[in-house]
């Protein structure tokens, strides 16, 4: 029986495992991932990410099963963890390299590690598509996403299941400060999470288009605050990213 050895890492609590194979030799599938995600018989995340050989231009390949097995396109966080973790391990030249993805190609930045096990890591995400009308929007960041604006921080806060299992979604209040906005998400595959980075982007885009906030937004979530910058063609989310471990499995 195969042994996987993986790292976990979170960014604002939206945690990962992270499975480094340059050589090609570990793939992953939708059994796998539920496996090792599983919160009480497995590692538990909510995300399993391989990082395999890069094509073309590229340093790395970025892949991703969420907690349920399902495939998605892209993470802003799962992105940030994955180049922490290959330049932790020494496996890019550099701190900063392009990753291919489902998505596209993405460019990463990681700073030097500011304490055991943690670094500020950028993500280049491309362009957000917005689309709708103030309060309610989709927005295409390589996955997709409803940003549902909420009038206080009670409906924010009140129960609810997922409102929509299909897609991301999204539901923020402007504030509390100039340019922030406070962000609550239900990830696709996953439920709701204690933060999302494409999430992060989608709702900083969609409240921008809607003209609650500028153009450098911190967007505060449950498990930590990420910094989303709007730029002319294309989209940046920095935040902290912390390793938790170092773990060994046999493979199921």
């Amino acid at each position: 029986m195969p042994t996987l050895r993986l790292t976990k890492h979170h960014g604002s609590g939206n945690d990962f495992l992270v499975l480094l194979d340059p050589d090609g030799v570990h793939p992953i599938d939708a059994g796998l991932a539920r496996a090792l995600c599983d919160r009480h018989t497995g590692v538990g995340a909510d995300g399993l990410i391989r990082a395999s050989a890069g094509t073309a231009g590229t340093q790395l390949t970025f892949e991703l099963r969420n907690a349920d097995g399902s495939a998605a396109e892209m993470s802003g966080n799962g992105m940030r963890c994955l180049a922490q973790a290959a330049v932790d391990a020494g496996l890019v030249d550099g701190r900063d390299f392009i990753v291919a993805t489902a998505a596209g190609q993405r460019a990463v930045s990681v700073h030097r590690e500011e304490a055991p096990g943690l670094r500020t890591v950028s993500v280049d995400m491309g362009a957000a598509r917005v689309s709708g009308s103030p309060g309610r929007a989709t927005v295409d960041v390589g996955n997709p996403h409803l940003v549902l604006q909420v009038g206080d921080a009670a409906a924010l806060a009140a129960p609810t299941e997922t409102p929509d299992p299909a897609v991301n979604v999204e539901l923020v209040l402007p504030g509390p400060e100039p340019d922030a906005l406070t962000m609550r998400v239900f990830e696709r595959g996953v439920g709701e999470t204690l933060a999302c980075g494409t999430g992060a982007i989608a709702a900083a885009a969609a409240a921008h288009q809607w003209g609650l906030v500028g153009t450098h937004v911190v967007v505060h979530q449950r498990g930590g605050d990420g910094i989303v910058d709007l730029c002319a063609h294309t989209t940046v989310l920095t935040g902290p990213t912390q390793r938790v471990a170092r773990v060994e499995v046999d493979r199921p």
